[in-house]
């Protein structure tokens, strides 16, 4: 039986060797397709045809015996690296514009951007804090410039964009919109366009990623810009500047609080890290992910979108006063009361609880098959310090 097992392990590494060389294949494939859509001007993101894709796999999967779950999710996994590997090179939509200027474009989003409008055959200027004594040079023929600092900076940098050229587009991209834009209209009369990329310096590609778009003036002059957005594959929100800022009260700034008041909370209180992590099961590992992700990154970053209004302060407090109700019902140990608003919570979700109950047990089962118990468990010396 160890015999035969053997021989059935080296078919399977010969199957594992075989699929390596079809994926490769593949992704050759799939880079000869980013070449033809450079030439065309085709998105990168074709959704009709990863739907229809997706779906004919899933009908062989099923036909050959094989779980429809399992071949959509290879498929999806490989298809976000396919996206990547098309970006070598995109359709320029406005090969008339002589240069674009990003304000902070070294920074992490600004170095995004940069590179995918140098892949669109732009010709692409960064500028840093230290550059403004050479203001003039920089910005001389400018048919777009985007600024692209903390929310902290963005109204003085703003505020000296007044010499601007009058056909050259303005525009951010700063979590919130209503302040920019009202800076932006002041100081330019010129096309002014509102941005916010929702995604942060770490992604493969543009492909599927949200950027929201808010309307300032002459909309009609910067619709180029929105339809290279959507060539590089990103999905363009149009949104009025006051709904997004009330959204991302609840979405950014009150989501980052609770985060970071999680995490101080755990500091103070300071329990064995690697034991709660050991113990977690992979629904409550992802809550700690969040978390630490949360303080992997830059302080000055939350601070600002978490500060940036008194708005923002306003909801997190009404949050501390339900947080205080609820605290109260756990105290009276009041169980009826406790499942009626619970009740409420899942009454105001409605349909999307059940929705988002089946999407998490997709991640769920992902954070299991990636999870290594043994690298992350306690040390022999500390797991006997912890049992006594």
């Amino acid at each position: 039986m160890t015999d035969r097992l053997a021989e059935i392990r080296a078919e399977i590494d010969k199957a594992d060797q075989e699929l390596v060389k079809i994926l490769a294949r593949r992704l050759e494939l799939v880079k000869e397709v980013g070449r033809v859509k450079s030439i065309t001007g085709t998105p990168v993101y074709a959704p009709d045809r990863e739907k229809s894709m997706i779906a004919k796999r899933r009908a062989e999967a099923e036909k050959a015996g094989i779980s429809p779950d399992l071949i959509e999710d290879v498929l999806r996994r490989f298809t976000r690296e396919s996206y990547g590997a098309e970006e070598a090179c995109f359709k320029c939509l406005n090969p008339d514009l002589k240069k674009i200027v990003i304000i902070g474009g070294r920074g992490g989003i600004g170095r995004i951007f940069t590179r995918l409008f140098e892949s669109s055959g732009y010709y692409v200027e960064t500028m840093g804090h230290r550059d403004w004594p050479r203001a003039d040079e920089i910005f001389r023929d400018a048919g777009l410039v985007i600024v692209s600092v903390p929310i902290d900076k963005t109204p003085e940098v703003i505020d000296r964009l007044s010499f601007l050229d009058e056909n050259c587009i303005l525009t951010d991209f700063t979590s919130t919109k209503t302040m920019p834009l009202q800076h932006m209209l002041k100081v330019h009369q010129g096309p002014v366009v509102g941005l916010h990329p929702m995604f942060g310096p770490d992604i493969s590609s543009m492909a599927k990623q949200v950027i929201i778009w808010t309307q300032g003036r002459h909309d009609e002059r910067c619709q180029w810009l929105r339809k290279q957005f959507e060539l590089w594959g990103a999905h363009v929100l149009p949104i009025s500047a006051d709904e997004h800022d009330s959204s991302m009260r609840y979405i950014q700034a009150l989501r980052h609080f609770t985060t970071f008041t999680y995490g101080v909370f755990l500091a103070k209180e300071n329990p064995h890290f690697p034991t709660l992590l050991r113990l977690s099961s992979p629904i409550y590992r992802m809550e700690l992910m969040m978390v630490g992700r949360l303080f992997a990154q830059d302080p000055g970053l939350y601070a600002d979108i978490i500060m940036s209004s008194a708005r923002n302060t306003s909801v997190i407090e009404r949050y501390a006063e339900v947080v205080k109700e609820q605290t109260e019902l756990l105290k009276n140990t009041d169980r009826e009361e406790f499942i009626r608003r619970f009740c409420q919570g899942r009454d105001y979700f409605g349909e999307y609880a059940e929705k988002f109950l089946r999407e998490c047990g997709d991640l769920i089962a992902k954070m299991h098959d990636a999870k290594v118990p043994e690298e992350e468990g306690l040390s022999g010396e500390s797991a006997a310090s912890e049992s006594q």
